[in-house]
C-alpha cells in the first residue's frame, strides 16, 4: 500500500534541510511514498528546491499564494515560468483567492490568480487552488479560464453543492481532503464526499496533510507530518465503505493522474 500527500510545506515543518529530509523519510515508512511540495512564496521554492529536488518521490508545485501578492518578488511571471520547466515541478500552486485574511485587495488577488491560470495553460500544468470565502468567485474564472490539465481544490472547505456545481459545469477539477476531514463537525466535508460517492465521482477524490497545519483528529495537539496522512486516508475508507488497500490504490491512481505522473515506481 502506497499513499500520496498532494499538498505538504515540508519548509514550514523545519528550516533545516536535514530535519526537512528525515521527515521524507518519516513519512516513507508511515507508506507515504510521494509529496508534492507546497510552497506560499517563490523565494521560499527557490530556497528549498534546490535541497528537495534529488529526494525520490518528492515533486514540486510553484507559484505565489494570495498571502504573497503584495510582494510577489522581482519578475515573478518570469520566475513561475524558468521553474515550471524545472525536474519534477509538476503544478502551478498554490494560487487561489482569500477573502478571510484580506490580503490586498481583491482586484489584485483576482488578477495573480488569472495570470497563473494562465501560466498553468501556457505550460501544460495542473493547478493548486487555495480557497477561502471566495468559492463564488473562483468558481466564475475557471469557468472561462481553467487550465486543460485541470485544477485541484486544496484542503476542500465548501459544501456538497458546490462540488456538485463544479462538477456539473463539466470542468476538470478534483478536490483535496485534509485532516480537518477527521474532525467530528466538519460536516460539509463528510457530506462532500458522500456527495462525490453518490455522484460516482470517486475518482476526483485526493487526500493532503496541508502539513505543518490541519492536523488529523488523531493527532489534534501536534504538528502536522506527511507522515500523518494514513489516519485521513483510513477515515476515507471507512466513508467509502472501502478497504485501506482498495482506498490507497484509488487515491493513488487519481493523483498521479492529476498531477501526470506514471503509477509504476518514483523517478
Amino acid at each position: 500500500m502506497q499513499l500520496f500527500d498532494t499538498h505538504a510545506h515540508i519548509g514550514l515543518i523545519y528550516n533545516d534541510p536535514i530535519r526537512q529530509i528525515s521527515v521524507i523519510q518519516q513519512a516513507k515508512l508511515a507508506g507515504v511514498a510521494r509529496i508534492i511540495s507546497i510552497n506560499n512564496s517563490l523565494y521560499d521554492f527557490k530556497k528549498e528546491y534546490p535541497y528537495l529536488k534529488s529526494q525520490k518521490g518528492i515533486y514540486h508545485a510553484v507559484g505565489v499564494a494570495p498571502s504573497e501578492i503584495m510582494a510577489p518578488g522581482k519578475d515573478w511571471v518570469k520566475t513561475i515560468e524558468e521553474s515550471a520547466e524545472l525536474p519534477n515541478v509538476v503544478a502551478i500552486g498554490e494560487t487561489g483567492l482569500d477573502y478571510c485574511k484580506k490580503y490586498g485587495d481583491k482586484r489584485t488577488q483576482i488578477e495573480f490568480f488569472i495570470t497563473q491560470l494562465d501560466l498553468a495553460q501556457k505550460h501544460n500544468k495542473p493547478v493548486i487552488i487555495h480557497n477561502r470565502e471566495a468559492g463564488k468567485d473562483i468558481l466564475e474564472i475557471l469557468k472561462d479560464r481553467i487550465p486543460a490539465r485541470g485544477a485541484v481544490f486544496h484542503c476542500y472547505s465548501e459544501n456538497a453543492a458546490y462540488a456538485m456545481e463544479c462538477l456539473e459545469t463539466g470542468l476538470n477539477v478534483y478536490f483535496s481532503f485534509a485532516g480537518n476531514l477527521t474532525y467530528r463537525n466538519a460536516r460539509n466535508l463528510h457530506e462532500t464526499v458522500f456527495a462525490l460517492k453518490d455522484a460516482g465521482a470517486t475518482d476526483r477524490i485526493l487526500i493532503e496533510t496541508e502539513s505543518p497545519f490541519m492536523a488529523p483528529a488523531a493527532k489534534k495537539d501536534e504538528r502536522t507530518m506527511p507522515a500523518f496522512l494514513p489516519y485521513t486516508a483510513k477515515f476515507l475508507g471507512e466513508m467509502l465503505e472501502m478497504d485501506d488497500e482498495a482506498l490507497a490504490a484509488l487515491l493513488w491512481s487519481n493523483s498521479c493522474r492529476f498531477f501526470g505522473l506514471p503509477e509504476g515506481k518514483n523517478h
